[in-house]
């Protein structure tokens, strides 16, 4: 049996992706998977899509080194609403010097500013569409590749936003099949250590919608670096422009990518729900 524990945590939210954020604690047997899944249950525990854990800073030039667990306990790469949540945040702790603040990830540096109406944007870095990098089992790198699944064959594009990105077109996300598509994309054995299934409908070349069945969670109201994703794989194919209005289910966000080799950054906004301290 593990000992109870007490820590303090911010609830927080990126158009309805939520996120408990603490600092790490002393006693990282808290970052224990089956203790992180009785905090994620939204019935017994507090409830979020992900933890985020905040570290000291582990380069003079950043404020501080974050680590990303989903809800069924798993440490992933990367979370942009995460990191937008992140940048709220220590700018309210008075570490965010002009609206602007540097932050650490296992996927590397994120640059984030704060502007007015709680609205973060945060640098993504450059969308990786190799498919090693996600990992993808794919013989090249391409704009779309068939993928079987449920007895019939797909079409997806695959891209890293620091964690991995399947996209899937759709004529309509309302009726899209992401109860039973996500998660057998997320599975599926072409994608080593799963993957993010994302729902794209184009609406016009300023404007889409989004659905995403994240990796570990199931499906969010809103997932940011599979916003990225979405445009990324839709501007690459030559159907979407460099800004691009990004709807989901918990209300809007918004993604600028000028193409290829450039860095993709993702805006929209980021509160605060309510503080307090939980035993586990």
């Amino acid at each position: 049996m593990l000992a109870p524990m007490r820590i303090d945590f911010t609830k927080m939210h990126g158009v309805g992706n939520d996120f408990v954020v603490f600092d790490a604690p002393a006693d990282e047997s808290l970052l224990q998977p089956e203790r992180l899944r009785t905090l994620a249950d939204r019935r017994t525990g507090i409830g979020f899509d992900q933890a985020l854990v905040l570290q000291k800073p582990r380069r003079p030039d950043t404020a501080v080194f974050y680590r990303i667990f989903n809800a069924d306990g798993d440490e992933v790469e990367q979370c942009g609403n995460g990191a937008r949540c992140i940048a709220a945040l220590l700018q309210r702790r008075g570490l965010a010097a002009n609206g602007a603040v540097t932050l650490d990830s296992p996927a590397g540096i994120i640059r984030a500013r704060i502007g007015p109406a709680a609205l973060v944007s945060v640098d993504m870095g450059v969308p990786n569409f190799d498919p090693a990098s996600l990992p993808f089992e794919a013989p090249r790198e391409a704009d779309g590749y068939p993928l079987e699944v449920a007895g019939r064959t797909l079409e997806i594009g695959a891209v890293s936003i620091g964690n991995p990105h399947a996209v899937l077109t759709v004529p309509a996300v309302e009726s899209a099949p992401v109860a039973t598509l996500g998660p057998a994309i997320e599975h599926h054995a072409r994608f080593p250590k799963r993957v993010n299934a994302g729902f794209l409908e184009i609406v016009t070349r300023a404007e889409v919608r989004l659905r995403v069945y994240e990796r570990g969670v199931g499906e969010t109201h809103s997932c940011g670096t599979g916003a990225c994703a979405a445009v990324a794989v839709g501007r690459r194919r030559g159907l979407l422009g460099s800004e691009v209005r990004v709807l989901v289910r918990g209300g809007e966000l918004r993604v600028n990518w000028t193409g290829p080799g450039e860095h993709i950054w993702l805006t929209g906004p980021a509160e605060v729900s309510f503080e307090g301290h939980v035993e586990v």
